[in-house]
Parts: C-alpha cells; structure tokens; sequence
C-alpha cells in the first residue's frame, strides 16, 4: 500500500515515470541493474538488506543512480549515514507531497545543470547547492505564485531559457524539461506578466501566431 502511494506521488510530478518497484534491497539492486534508473526512492526500513546497507552496496557496485530517501527512521545517525553515503534528499514520514515534488524538482534542476559536456562556473555551481536560484529581491516566491504552480519547476524553466541563445516557445520549453505542454504555457505566462521574460509574438503563415520567450538579462542573476 505504501510503495502504491509513493508510486502515485511521483507520476503527479511532471518528468517522472516509475518504471520499477521492489520489496527489498537485493530486488532492487537486480532492478536497477536491469532497468538503469536514474533516481531511486529508498525506504530505510525493508525486509532483508536495509536502505543503509542497500544504499551501501549500490555504491560498492558503481550504479550510476541517485537516491531519495522515505523513511520514518529519524535518528540522527542513520541521516548522516545515508547522507554520508549520497543520498540526494532526507525525508522523514509522515510526509507532505509538496516535500517529495520539491525533492524531485530539485532533482531535474541538478539533473539538468549536469548534463552534457563542457565547464560549470562556480557561481553555478554554488547556485546548484542552494535554493535560491532567483535574486534575493526577486518577487517569484513560492507564497506569491499563483495555485498550482511551484518555485522548483518555475527555476527549471529559467534555466532552461537562460541556456538557449534563441527565444524559445512553450513547446520547446516542455519538452526540453519534461514537463506537459499547457503546465509551461502556465508558467511562461505568469514570468512573462512578473516581467521576468520576454513575449515575442511572431506571425507566419495560415494558422495562429507563434509565442516565444527569451529571459531579461536582469532576470538570470
């Protein structure tokens, strides 16, 4: 019952499909060999192998995989173990959904920063470890943002534009991220009336015109 309940948490984040489940470490260990992952939720609590020895062994095998933990275990050296040992987030249940789609979007913004080839600045670096992407007077908090959208998934999107040398449409943008279509219509509209983007309204041929964004260089500091 639990492993159905976290299943559908994470198919309510845009980006993410759970393409395996297994009851204990060894399983799934055999899994994430077969399968290749690139995240794994992790219980600490399980039948046979535990989540600190399964974790364990994962990076004794070099499985390129990250790991979540969800666990009630809340003592202090199990979290400084399993963290010790890479694990990208800690939470302890009960738990909120808002506190898994805030680890998972972390996940996509450092997923996304990593990828593909070429040098990482330090300041990029530094803003990869740290939660605020935006400038300390920016007004795109998560408390001003409209219902339904979050600051983890608006900081995605800004990145993303930032790293084009071309205004982008709200197709583009979807599926250069992962998320739907119409949820980076929300958010590009809503950065667009915080004066954050840049509309470009551009008329072609037959057919509706075409909307693309670019960022506003004093929104990427």
């Amino acid at each position: 019952m639990v492993q159905e309940v976290n299943r559908q948490f994470i198919e309510r984040v845009d980006g993410f499909h759970v393409i395996g489940v297994a009851g204990t470490g060894e399983e799934g260990i055999q899994l994430a060999k077969v399968l290749k992952p690139e995240l794994i939720i992790l219980d600490v609590y399980m039948p046979g192998a535990s989540g600190l020895e399964t974790l364990k062994l994962i990076r004794q095998e070099e499985i390129n995989v990250e790991v979540i933990a969800i666990t009630a275990a809340n003592d202090r050296e199990t979290i400084r173990t399993m963290l010790h040992h890479g694990a990208r987030d800690y939470i302890i249940k009960p738990f909120k959904f808002e506190r898994l789609e805030q680890a998972l979007q972390e996940f996509l913004l450092y997923k996304s920063r990593l990828s593909g080839e070429g040098k990482v600045s330090q300041q990029e670096l530094d803003q990869l470890h740290s939660s605020h992407v935006l400038n300390e007077n920016s007004p795109l908090t998560t408390q001003e943002m409209p219902k339904g959208l979050n600051h983890q998934t608006m900081k995605q999107i800004i990145h993303y534009i930032e790293k084009r040398a071309k205004p982008l449409s709200a197709e583009e943008t979807a599926d250069g991220i992962g998320i739907a279509r119409v949820t980076a219509r929300r958010y590009l509209d809503y950065l667009q009336k915080s004066g954050k983007v840049h509309l470009d309204i551009q008329y072609g041929g037959v057919g509706r015109p075409l909307n693309r964004y670019s960022l506003l260089k004093s929104s990427s500091n």
